[in-house]
């Protein structure tokens, strides 16, 4: 991995940790090793990336300590409901930037924000577009890549609009 690719995965970890999803410990310890690799300098990267089978327990903390480090830590909204919609900004961003397949992207915003929000109408083409992705099968007419072209830009869409009020 280069040194840009190294701290964009960084990045999503952070991202994902913050927003409550769990990466395994060995996961942690191979990007760490990977930084190094890269080039990647963090006072606290050279304990994460050599640390034995019987360390791991370690690998989160000291995975915190390299990202702020290298200030990559992410602050999520203590809110809530803030804090999902910031989430579906995230996960947004990642559809049209590519680095997340659009199924997987809407399906996320549906599961994790849409529902926990009460289906705001701000995500509702979102929520359309991960519905008809799950239900798709070759008997339809619209061929399952227009769905997803019709995802990506629903989160262009989504990402463009003036961010919700505490009443959405």
């Amino acid at each position: 991995m280069t040194r840009d690719e190294v701290l964009k995965e960084l990045s999503r970890i952070a991202h994902e940790r913050a927003f409550g999803g769990y990466i395994g410990s060995d996961t942690l310890i191979q990007i760490g090793l990977d930084a190094l690799l890269a080039g990647v300098e963090s006072e606290s990267l050279a304990m994460l990336a050599g640390l034995g089978r019987n360390e791991e327990l370690e690998a989160p903390d000291l995975l915190e300590r390299v990202l702020y480090e290298l200030g990559l830590d992410v602050d999520v909204p203590a809110d809530p409901r803030a804090a999902r919609w910031a989430l579906a900004y995230w996960v947004a961003g990642q559809m049209v930037d590519g680095s997340l397949a659009p199924a997987v992207g809407a399906f996320r915003i549906w599961r994790d924000v849409a529902w926990d929000l009460d289906y705001p109408d701000a995500l509702q083409p979102l929520v359309v577009c991960a519905y008809n992705l799950d239900d798709w099968d070759d008997n339809w007419d619209v061929p399952v890549e227009k769905i997803k072209s019709d995802a990506i830009e629903a989160a262009a869409h989504f990402l463009n609009q003036k961010p919700p009020t505490e009443h959405d």
